[in-house]
């Protein structure tokens, strides 16, 4: 089977080693280069419960994709020789208001209610966890289980295995002009120097998944949408745990890297850092954690989420007969790009749907 897959992100770098390492022959077409939009500049919080935000109905989804990257990662570093970053580092959602405190208090006990664990700290608490938070937390919901990953690291490791992969092949700097459509099934792609057939297509754009003519009318639309994040040094490390407050987050990379984000705002495709965004990104910051006024601000960067029309990923076989998804994951596409792999994987190789190559 022949799969042409849209998009060289993690989301599509990730499905094509899933269906090459079933038996498929893939193609991963990009526009640009392999990671250059969201997948690269993600912060990599593999937040299965910091993210849930009383949503019970992704519970199974968001601990099954946690409980993925337990093995992924090592396969990933065994396999490609490169560190991805993936630690166990845990998440502490902290308040520093009496309203803040009792939403925390809420949303621990609604978790717990679950069968996951999470535990409510009050300040003195928290602040063993995390030394470095500041004397006015009064309390914290504290998941332990959350982990993290580097995504510009996870991106090198995907592209040195579908370098080594005989069954992929990768085409950077191609413009798809449209899907190819026969009659009700897609048949492949319209690129820059002539049609691409397959048997099936995958769409893994991202957020500008929707801007490929000849999708379904009834898919959901993908919109972009924009976040800024800071990047500090921090000498010597002294941070420990990712820290989610006052609308923002602070993840610790373990060897100096801070990064603070992040920005939620609905600017189209403009990729701009704008003095805004850096001040709110960086108040939010040092309320939480204080000492981070002493670091040095290493870089600024911005891109875009993308977020599907009704907060659902769009994953798997889509209303047109040979086209599949895997787009629109939002906030959440790191955590839920092996997952999704392979979903749509799965999806593809099992579609009874017949060739329509050699």
């Amino acid at each position: 089977m022949k799969v042409a897959i849209v998009g060289g992100g993690v989301m599509g770098c990730a499905t094509a080693l899933a269906l090459a390492e079933r038996g498929a022959d893939v193609v991963v077409v990009e526009r640009a280069v392999l990671g250059a939009e969201a997948s690269s500049a993600a912060a990599g919080i593999l937040g299965a419960q910091a993210e849930l935000h009383g949503r019970e109905e992704d519970v199974p989804l968001f601990t099954r994709a946690r409980i993925a990257w337990t093995n992924w990662s090592g396969a990933l570093r065994d396999a490609s020789g490169i560190d991805i970053g993936y630690r166990v580092s845990g998440v502490l959602r902290v308040g520093r208001t009496e309203a803040e405190a009792l939403a925390i208090e809420r949303e621990v006990a609604w978790q717990k209610s679950l069968g996951l664990r999470a535990e409510l700290l009050d300040g003195p608490s928290a602040r063993r966890v995390e030394p470095e938070l500041a004397p006015d937390v009064v309390a914290a919901a504290h998941f332990a289980d959350d982990a993290q990953v580097d995504p510009a690291a996870l991106l090198r490791a995907l592209m040195a295995l579908l370098a080594r992969t005989a069954r992929a092949t990768v085409r950077t700097g191609t413009t798809v002009h449209r899907l190819l459509v026969e009659g009700d099934r897609c048949t492949g792609l319209s690129l820059d120097d002539g049609d691409l057939r397959a048997d099936a297509t995958v769409l893994a754009a991202g957020s500008w998944s929707s801007l490929v003519p000849g999708l379904p009318a009834d898919l959901p639309a993908v919109r972009p949408v924009r976040g800024q994040i800071v990047l500090l040094d921090e000498r010597p490390p002294r941070l420990r745990t990712i820290v989610l407050g006052g609308g923002g987050y602070v993840v610790p990379r373990g060897d100096g890297r801070v990064l603070c984000g992040s920005t939620t705002e609905s600017a189209g495709y403009r990729k701009e850092v704008t003095a805004a965004g850096v001040h709110a990104i960086l108040g939010a910051a040092l309320a939480c954690i204080p000492s981070l006024g002493a670091a040095q601000l290493a870089a600024t960067w911005s891109n875009f989420r993308p977020r599907a029309d009704g907060d659902r990923p769009l994953v798997g076989r889509s209303s047109l007969a040979g086209l599949f998804l895997a787009t629109g994951h939002y906030r959440n596409g790191i955590l839920l790009s092996k997952v999704t792999a392979d979903a749509v994987a799965s999806a593809v190789l099992d579609s009874p749907s017949p060739r329509v190559t050699g």
